[in-house]
């Protein structure tokens, strides 16, 4: 396939070769509007918003991916495959799991378990672990501890529903020691190592699921700063 694609209107050459990506398209032209400098906009196909600049004189893409693995399953296939795109980095909610989490705390995914049946494409002899990239896992933890930011490193689980029919499905989950819930790192994760390109997903709890804790839409568009600012400066 050529560019643009049916979902991209960028042209080669429009998109740097890092992109951070949020979910919702209000949060990536927000970093674009705040933290860029001369962001331009490459794509506004489904709404789904892509800009590019520079943050400290560097070039940087940030566009939106959608909800859940297959959408960002979709944007993050063309980016490194016919984006030439080296590195992207979700940057998203995440509903906590385990009762020393709290809203508006930060955590960096190393790992990603999944109810998903997205790695089935891979016709893979056994279970593929999804992990992020080492080397852009260990910087992000680095940049955290420069900005004075408490992070929390390890384990998500990206799941395939928000609502479901099945009464204490996350509890597993926290019996495990995973760290909150969300819906699109484990299909990034295996995106990436497919393409043999980078991939790491920094996450900002917006809810508790075990206790009553929430932020509101608008709040998770524009509050989200220290996760933001670890991503640009990776």
């Amino acid at each position: 396939m050529s560019v643009p694609t049916p979902h991209n209107t960028a042209k080669v050459g429009d998109i740097a070769k890092k992109v951070l990506m949020p979910g919702d398209p209000l949060r990536a032209k927000y970093i674009a509007e705040n933290y860029l400098e001369n962001p331009v906009c490459f794509n506004t196909v489904r709404n789904v918003l892509g800009y590019t600049g520079t943050y400290h004189g560097k070039e940087v893409s940030v566009m939106a991916s959608g909800m859940g693995m297959p959408s960002i399953g979709i944007y993050s296939y063309e980016l490194y495959h016919f984006y030439d795109v080296d590195q992207i980095i979700r940057i998203g909610s995440a509903g906590a799991l385990q009762d020393d989490l709290n809203v508006m705390d930060v955590v960096i995914a190393m790992g990603a378990c999944t109810d998903s049946n997205f790695g089935s494409q891979f016709e893979l002899p056994g279970t593929f672990c999804p992990i992020s990239d080492y080397k852009l896992l260990a910087r992000a933890v680095e940049v955290a501890k420069e900005q004075g930011t408490p992070v929390r490193v390890g384990n998500v689980v990206s799941s395939d529903v928000f609502y479901s029919d099945r009464a204490a499905r996350t509890e597993g989950w926290r019996k495990m020691g995973v760290l909150c819930a969300e819906m699109e790192c484990a299909g990034l994760f295996m995106t990436a190592a497919r393409a043999g390109k980078q991939a790491l997903g920094i996450l900002t709890i917006s809810d508790h699921l075990y206790r009553e804790e929430a932020i509101s839409a608008e709040a998770r568009q524009t509050s989200f700063h220290k996760m933001m600012e670890i991503a640009l400066e990776i």
